[in-house]
C-alpha cells in the first residue's frame, strides 16, 4: 500500500500529540493538580510584567495577569495550557510579593486583625480558544503581636508569595477563619480548574483529547 501524503492533517496530529502545559513555576499549583490526577507534560513559567496599571482594581488585575501569562506560554495549536494568578488585596490595594522582609512586615501589620481578599484567576487556552474563571475568597488574620510577626518573618515563608504568606505553611497558625475556596487561597481553585480543563478537552478518563 502507498504511504499517506505527508501534507494531510492526520500526519500533523501523529507528529504532535496533545500536551498539557502548566504555565507556572509554583510547586503549590503542581501539588494541587496532582490531587485531581493531572500531571503536566511540560512546565513553562512565563516571564511577564506584573505591574498593576494605575488605579487598576484587584479582581480585574488578577484576571488580566492570568490572561497575559497564558498568552505568553509557547505551545502548539492543540496543546492545553493552564496559568493562574493569585492576588491578595485589602480594599482596593493590591498586596503583591514582598520585595524584602520590611515590606512583608508592613503587609502583616496591614492584615493583622482584619479580613482581606484573596483572588485567584485561572486561564486555560487551546489554540485560539480561551477559558477563564476567577474565585474570590475572604481570609481573616488574627491580631498579631510583635513576637508573632518576628517569628513568622524568621521562617522566610513570606518570600515569593502574594501578600507575604501562604495559608498552607506557618501562616496557617495565624488564620482562624476563611470563607471561600481553600485551594484557591493556596493558589489554584481545583473545582474551577477541572471544569476549564474539561471544557478544553483534557482527557480526564485517560482517553484521547
Amino acid at each position: 500500500p502507498c504511504a499517506a501524503p505527508t501534507g494531510l492533517p492526520a500526519s500533523d496530529k501523529e507528529a504532535h500529540k496533545m500536551q498539557f502545559i502548566l504555565g507556572s513555576g509554583s510547586p503549590r499549583r503542581l501539588e494541587l493538580l496532582a490531587q485531581i490526577d493531572v500531571a503536566p507534560d511540560a512546565i513553562r513559567a512565563p516571564d511577564i510584567d506584573e505591574t498593576p496599571h494605575k488605579a487598576e482594581l484587584p479582581r480585574p488585575y488578577c484576571a488580566r495577569m492570568a490572561r497575559e501569562k497564558v498568552a505568553a506560554v509557547p505551545a502548539e495549536a492543540d496543546d492545553i495550557v493552564l496559568c493562574a494568578d493569585t492576588t491578595v488585596a485589602i480594599g482596593r490595594r493590591i498586596l503583591g510579593k514582598p520585595a524584602d522582609e520590611a515590606e512583608a512586615e508592613a503587609f502583616l501589620h496591614l492584615m493583622s486583625g482584619r479580613r482581606h481578599k484573596v483572588i485567584t484567576a485561572v486561564a486555560v487556552k487551546r489554540g485560539e480558544k480561551l477559558w477563564q474563571r476567577d474565585v474570590q475568597s475572604i481570609v481573616k488574620m488574627k491580631s498579631l503581636s510583635e513576637p508573632e510577626i518576628r517569628r513568622y518573618l524568621a521562617t522566610g515563608d513570606w518570600r515569593g508569595k502574594a501578600g507575604g504568606y501562604g495559608i498552607q505553611g506557618p501562616a496557617g497558625a495565624l488564620i482562624p477563619w476563611i470563607s471561600g475556596s481553600f485551594t484557591a487561597i493556596v493558589g489554584l481553585p481545583l473545582a474551577e480548574a477541572a471544569n476549564l480543563l474539561q471544557a478544553a478537552g483534557y482527557p480526564f478518563d485517560g482517553g484521547a483529547a
